[in-house]
């Protein structure tokens, strides 16, 4: 791998969809990862657990402590207010790796257009990237769509929807394209971008070899599934309508729902292939992807306890 001293890597949100698996991916090709969550207690996943949240700024300095590059894997989704949330967390984590004299972070954003009308959700992520580039450490940025994989909430909306519906009755926001990424190749490109020179302070879009509208993922993730979803869309279904609605079908929380529903009338296609130069090799079809995220769920639900 050409490297010859043993690099410390900081993934913050370790225990998270996307952190779990890039921690586990740096262990696999030798790094000393420090995984950071709110609950070391609790962690198993790959690495040394550490404790740290993105809103304590005193949790952060300790866990930066001996790290050389950091991955900031966090969000707040969830919450109303999630805009300021995000804003705050990426200016302390930013100072942290500062202080820290960290050579590297990289972060997981959106994809979406410059310059046009974003959601409050891409909006949010293009934010706190800029936030991050504001410091003094370099910040290699990946902007992706839906990345499938079993836990990632928009895959899992995706599945709910797919698999519970006998017919979708759907708003105009499926039409909207968008490029979905396997799981596996995120991580890939993830992890990829760790040692070259040349992606310290780069921008990297990352996506899938198919631009699909979000019906198509949906009725397509049902034919893997052996069904059929047949589709009648209604023009006046209104954000706030489609929001309840995917909260009344699936596990997602209200707050999620709305801010998902508002990212999806935005179209987010893959523009610039760079990262194809740098992290050459072919990408996972949508349907190979489908697969894979189902036969992740089925090993998890069979080794969660009590089954």
């Amino acid at each position: 791998m050409g490297r010859t001293v043993t690099k410390t890597v900081l993934v913050s949100g370790a225990s998270g969809f996307i952190g779990s698996h890039v921690a586990d991916g740096l262990v696999e090709q030798g790094y000393r990862v420090r995984a950071m969550t709110r609950n070391p207690a609790e962690y198993t996943g790959a690495g040394e657990p550490v404790s740290g949240d993105v809103g304590d700024p005193a949790s952060l300095r300790a866990a930066f402590q001996g790290v050389d590059a950091a991955y900031y894997l966090v969000h707040s989704l969830d919450s109303d207010d999630f805009e300021q949330r995000d804003a705050q967390a990426a200016r302390n984590f930013a100072e942290a790796a500062a202080a820290a004299h960290a050579e590297r972070i990289i972060y997981l954003g959106g994809l979406g257009p410059d310059g046009r009308r974003l959601s409050p959700h891409l909006r949010s992520r293009r934010e706190v990237e800029k936030i991050l580039q504001a410091g003094p450490v370099p910040v290699t940025v990946l902007r992706a769509a839906v990345v499938i994989g079993h836990g990632n909430i928009s895959w899992e909306m995706t599945r709910e929807l797919a698999g519970r519906l006998p017919i979708m009755v759907t708003p105009r926001w499926v039409r909207t394209r968008t490029q979905p990424i396997a799981l596996p190749d995120a991580v890939r490109y993830l992890i990829g971008v760790l040692e070259p020179a040349e992606a310290r302070g780069r921008v990297y879009e990352i996506g899938g070899p198919e631009v699909l509208r979000y019906l198509d993922m949906l009725q397509r993730a049902a034919a893997v599934m052996g069904k059929r979803l047949p589709n009648l869309t209604v023009p006046l279904l209104t954000p706030r309508l489609s929001s309840a609605w995917l909260r009344f079908v699936t596990d997602v929380d209200l707050a999620t729902a709305r801010n998902l529903v508002d990212s999806m009338a935005t179209e987010v296609v893959v523009r610039d292939r760079s990262i194809t130069s740098l992290l050459p090799g072919p990408t996972i079809g949508y349907d190979e992807a489908v697969r894979l995220a189902l036969a992740s769920q089925q090993r998890h639900d069979q080794v969660r306890p009590g089954r």
